[in-house]
């Protein structure tokens, strides 16, 4: 199967994720905010995985939908870790640029797959 870039942008944004979920966890021990950043920010590239397997047009346009609204969570989480000390701005706005990218391609999408509907 062909990967589109959306797919790739989400996968390796979940590599970032992992990787941050294990610094917090072995760093500072803080395994709260960091399992809700870790379910969200993988479930981002999960649902795109789902919404590329699609058996119809409403499927893929609601698995995109969830996909959408988990990239919204994941900055929510993001901005959290970062006001709490647990982050640098740095690490929090390199990551919420991230999010904010996948979040512009979804939203295109949608608008595109909703009026097409």
């Amino acid at each position: 199967m062909k990967e589109n870039p959306l797919s790739t942008k989400s996968y390796d944004f979940a590599l970032k994720i992992v990787a941050l979920f294990k610094k917090l966890t072995l760093e500072y021990k803080e395994y709260i905010l960091s399992k809700q950043l870790l379910r969200s920010g993988t479930s981002i590239g999960a649902n795109i995985a789902e919404a590329n397997g699609a058996i119809s047009k409403a499927d893929f346009s609601s698995k995109i939908s969830i996909a959408y609204k988990e990239s919204l969570e994941t900055k929510y989480w993001l901005n959290l870790l970062r006001d709490s000390d647990y982050i640098s701005d740095e690490q929090a706005n390199i990551l919420i640029d991230d999010a904010d990218e996948l979040s512009k391609i979804m939203f295109s999408i949608l608008k595109t797959t909703r009026i097409k509907n």
